[in-house]
């Protein structure tokens, strides 16, 4: 357990020395470059989402976050803690690098994160950047990367407390203490849910989904908590430590196993020091465990733990106040332990990045290089080139050009009687045309990506091979805007996922939607609130073949809040109002109308 490490851990936070200072209040980002920047002056394609995004659209889980973003499909394999995966930007579920406070997580043996035990109520903001990024972080990053940043604190003592409950015997809490004042900051939070759920599966034996028919509820509990705590000393010296852990117990349909305990654990810590007035050195060290246990009615059918211990030193040099040089190291150790006897257990990766950002009067560009060394598969580059150029009106116009990895997971190297320890990574070569607004406030973006050597299945032998290829082609639309005191944020994603492999080229890629579109509505009347989620995704396919459709939808999810105070409030969401019938994956169930019911406690929310 992380326990073991917490005394000789501290963690990394935000330092800019002067030449790159933000002076503006937009929201600092850091996913995009691995350096702090605001939301305006990133040239890669950001999403942002607040806390206060959060609690606004009163989200229950991050597939209720993360849905109908912006170059975003999001498959659930049937309500609260079920099987979640993310596709963006049309590539696979394990092609999104996932980090929570710059620790990467997710499951080594299965190659994805676990988004359906990651607790909202401990989440500060999100960040999602759209488009490949192994020149700066390795593997994975071939979507995109999703960042996650736990709550913070500072400033004065401040606890928080919500309850609530509603549909399918659903009930939830969360309690938090913050502060640290002016220097300092902490947050310790904990959270919990349990729900009844309903039936996840209509699956047919032998054809389908769960492969068998099982109807009964299956719920989920989730118990969480955070811990986020550092220092600002005198000469700009940081010091911060961050822990998330969630146990979390799932039922299920199926024949094999239906039923799954899990826990999942994320501590990092780290230092930022300025050498000079031009320098920041960072170090950080981080460890995540995904420890799962599956059962069968209560029987132990199989345990895959996976751990992954990693270190990072980062150096920033500032040159004058337009130019950046940054060079760092970074080493990741994967392990899994399972019941299965895995012919390998362990390997390493070391990567050596180095960027440039600059810009000469109109003109921007970013350069970047990057070089792993995997114990495994060997040695891989990439590298990545964006330029930008400012228009009159203040909007920005960039170009793209990027390639990318991912390395295969320890399911499809080694798992017994399957794996194939000579696979190599997938590969891919992406390039982007952009332009956005002064401000954030619409953006568009074209982009067109390739990837090699996919993992498939080989027809003769039944294992994982390097055989399979993909095309995928864009248009990301993003609007926000202010409109009779109503915010509106919208996005707009049109989509050609096309699968390019042998026997099934110029099909649909599974998952994926050719049309998805997000807008969400808000209006604050000031004791009360109101607000509107639309949701659409167009026609999919839940197989290579295109043989099995996953039908068009639209849902409409409606809240409403009323302050008691400035401290408190009562709010109410109805999901799904027009009890829309739905899958995300085939076979899969999606939640009929539901209603929930929160009072929260939140001093100084207003």
């Amino acid at each position: 357990m992380f326990y073991r490490l917490v005394p000789g851990v501290v963690a990394l936070t935000a330092l800019t020395p002067s030449a790159f200072a933000v002076t503006t209040a937009d929201p600092i980002v850091v996913t995009a470059t691995r350096t702090a920047q605001t939301v305006d002056g990133a040239m890669a394609p950001v999403t942002v989402i607040t806390r206060e995004d959060i609690e606004t659209r009163q989200v229950r889980s991050l597939q209720d976050l993360l849905r109908g973003s912006a170059g975003m499909n999001v498959g659930n394999a049937g309500g609260a803690g079920k099987a979640t995966n993310v596709f963006l930007r049309g590539t696979e579920s394990d092609h999104v690098l996932v980090l929570i406070d710059g620790v990467k997580v997710g499951s080594a043996s299965l190659g994805t994160a676990p988004f359906q035990d990651l607790p909202v109520e401990q989440i500060e903001r999100v960040e999602i950047v759209r488009g490949p990024r192994s020149h700066l972080y390795g593997s994975e990053a071939i979507g995109g990367v999703i960042q996650i940043f736990t709550r913070r604190g500072g400033g004065e003592l401040t606890p928080s407390v919500s309850v609530g409950g509603g549909s399918f015997g659903t009930t939830n809490g969360s309690l938090s203490l913050s502060g640290g004042g002016d220097d300092g900051w902490f947050n310790v939070g904990l959270s919990g849910e349990r729900t009844d759920g309903f039936d996840a599966c209509s699956g047919e034996p032998g054809v389908a989904g769960c492969f068998n028919t099982e109807p009964d509820d299956d719920g989920y509990e989730n118990a969480a908590g955070s811990l986020r705590a550092g220092y600002r000393f005198d000469g700009g010296t940081e010091i911060d430590f961050h822990y998330l852990a969630s146990d979390n117990e799932t039922d299920f349909d199926g024949d094999f196993q239906n039923e799954t305990e899990t826990e999942q654990e994320v501590l990092g810590g780290g230092i930022r020091l300025a050498p000079g007035d031009n320098t920041m050195v960072k170090l950080d060290l981080g460890r995540s465990e995904d420890l799962t246990t599956n059962l069968l009615d209560g029987a132990f059918a199989s345990r895959f733990d996976t751990i992954r211990d990693s270190a990072t030193v980062q150096v920033d040099q500032f040159v004058g106040d337009d130019h950046m040089f940054t060079a760092g190291v970074d080493y990741i150790d994967d392990r899994v332990e399972s019941d299965l006897a895995f012919v390998e257990t362990e390997r390493d990766n070391v990567g050596l990045f180095t960027q440039y950002q600059g810009s000469f009067g109109q003109q921007e560009l970013q350069l970047g290089l990057r070089r792993d060394d995997n114990e495994q598969f060997g040695e891989k580059t990439t590298g990545g080139i964006t330029l930008g150029h400012r228009l009159a009106g203040g909007q920005r116009v960039t170009l793209s050009y990027a390639t990318a990895f991912k390395a295969p997971s320890f399911n499809e190297l080694y798992f017994p009687g399957f794996g194939n320890p000579d696979l190599g990574p997938e590969e891919s070569d992406s390039v982007e045309l952009g332009i956005a607004s002064a401000g954030g406030r619409w953006a568009v973006y074209l982009f067109d990506t390739d990837i090699d050597d996919l993992i498939g299945i080989d027809p003769d032998t039944f294992a994982p091979v390097n055989i399979d290829a993909a095309r995928i082609r864009g248009l990301e639309i993003t609007y926000n805007t202010t409109l009779a005191d109503w915010i509106l944020n919208a996005s707009l994603t049109l989509l050609d996922p096309e699968n390019r492999s042998a026997g099934l080229d110029g099909n649909q890629l599974p998952r994926r939607a050719e049309e998805t579109l997000r807008v969400d509505l808000d209006r604050d009347f000031g004791r009360f609130s109101a607000g509107a989620t639309l949701i659409a995704e167009g026609r999919k396919y839940d197989d290579l073949a295109n043989t099995r459709e996953i039908d068009a939808y639209a849902t409409v999810d409606v809240r409403g809040a009323m302050r008691f105070g400035d401290d408190w409030q009562l709010q109410l969401r109805i999901v799904n109002l027009f009890d829309e019938a739905y899958e995300t994956a085939s076979f899969f169930n999606q939640s009929e109308r539901a209603a929930y019911l929160t009072l929260r406690y939140t001093p100084g929310s207003r």
